[in-house]
């Protein structure tokens, strides 16, 4: 078997078999086979495509070039959620001690912001002392105590979708669905879940921006799920505008507190009401959307799901004063607004252009391992499909530099276009995929 001849397989549109699949990845690892070869195999893969076992049998093979995490010993089903990412996605923040309230065990491990796309473990990092870094014994402790813990991914899961991650970043095959899908789906297989719901973003804040093309990605990921016996729904979510109000680290931890209290923007509280109810009936604690919807309500009223928040937090270090007094969370020195040049309908946002924003005051990475500022960021006041007075703010910098305060609000500002015809931006779910 010879890398060549997989090449030209895929460079002319035929099925590889698993054993060349399982050959290629491998070996790859193994460093057996040149990066040449496989920057050649990956570009391949971006102009032809592949089937969809390639693609199941794709991923495994990358699970299997690393290390599976075990977690039978948590009681209960294990439900994960993942997002493919956006501006303001704070709702592993909300979502984890909500659903973890509702009965349902959440082992999550997540990631670090990178770009505009805001990492679950820097929010959290937001609470002063919050370790990321557990043990596995103690991340299953933890879980097993409180139903709830969330830990950065450990360097021996899935190395060959870090090699190839890397890879594809240099060679302008980033965006190929097969190789999105793959990437994401071992990692999920890899964390030892037994169930999983993915937020796929739809519009121009998301990696997919056209439906199309968001809707299959996500059949792509559902049937990778089921091939590979992990059971997988999928929800289109809007991302044409920042989810939720805030953007930047400690904003957006503040806001999943306001949500948890019962409070907090309505989209970001229905998005999470909407993934909750799919991970309690999948986590065998409803048994239908409708049952889901209603035990996670009654979380949100209680004041369980906060307390849940609490908890998560004092059991991995952090300080929980902070959940009850958001307001001593990291804060920016300097909040400046930005106003309407005019009146008339907010048309349309550029949402990347927003994470772009919050990215130049320091709230995101433009690479791996860079430091963050927690406390800066942005407040959107204003989206598409509302109505804005001249003079009226738009969004509010949260900066500690003033010359980048003055560079993001030039940026914030051209993001928004205002017209005198109202246009409705995307439904805020826009699809299911899987059962």
């Amino acid at each position: 078997m010879r890398p060549y001849d997989i090449i030209l397989k895929t460079r002319d549109g035929l099925d590889l078999t698993r054993e060349e699949i399982n050959y290629l990845i491998a070996g790859y690892v193994k460093g057996e086979i040149e990066e040449y070869q496989m920057a050649a195999w990956a570009m391949a893969v971006y102009f032809q495509g592949m089937q969809a076992r390639e693609v199941a049998w794709l991923t495994e093979a990358m699970v299997n070039s690393g290390s599976r995490v075990d977690l039978s010993g948590i009681e209960g089903i294990k439900v994960d959620k993942h997002s493919t990412g956006g501006v303001g996605d704070t709702t592993t923040m909300v979502l984890a001690p909500l659903v973890a309230a509702a009965g349902v065990p959440v082992a999550k491990m997540s990631g670090r912001g990178l770009g505009h796309t805001g990492g679950t473990l820097d929010k959290l990092e937001s609470f002063p002392g919050f370790r990321v870094g557990l043990s596995m014994e103690e991340f299953i402790a933890n879980v097993n105590k409180a139903k709830v813990s969330v830990i950065g991914q450990t360097a021996e899961i899935v190395p060959a979708d870090g090699k190839l991650y890397g890879l594809r970043d240099v060679t302008a095959t980033v965006d190929s669905i097969p190789l999105i899908a793959s990437s994401i789906m071992s990692k999920k297989i890899a964390s030892g879940a037994d169930a999983l719901v993915l937020d796929v973003k739809v519009g121009n804040g998301a990696f997919m921006g056209n439906p199309e093309d968001a809707r299959e990605l996500a059949k792509t990921m559902v049937d990778i799920g089921e091939h590979l016996g992990l059971h997988t729904v999928a929800v289109l979510s809007a991302m044409d505008r920042p989810l939720g109000r805030a953007v930047g680290n400690a904003l957006e931890v503040k806001e999943a507190i306001a949500v948890l209290r019962g409070e907090g923007p309505a989209d970001l509280r229905e998005l999470c009401l909407e993934l909750g109810s799919r991970m309690l009936a999948l986590g065998g604690k409803a048994k239908d959307l409708a049952t889901g919807r209603q035990r996670l309500e009654q979380a949100l009223a209680s004041g369980a799901a906060l307390a849940k928040l609490r908890e998560l937090v004092e059991n991995q270090g952090g300080n929980p004063t902070l959940v009850d007094q958001p307001q001593l969370l990291p804060t920016a020195e300097i909040q400046q607004e930005v106003v309407a040049p005019r009146s008339g309908w907010i048309t349309e946002m550029d949402t990347a252009g927003i994470g772009n924003a919050a990215q130049i005051l320091g709230a995101g990475r433009s690479k791996k391992g860079e430091s963050i500022d927690l406390a800066v960021g942005l407040e959107v006041l204003a989206k598409p499909g509302e109505w804005i007075e001249a003079g009226q703010p738009l969004a509010v910098i949260h900066a500690n530099s003033a010359a980048k305060a003055e560079v993001a609000r030039e940026a914030v500002s051209s993001c928004y276009s205002i017209g005198e015809t109202k246009k409705e931006p995307l439904p805020l779910i826009c699809g299911q995929i899987g059962k």
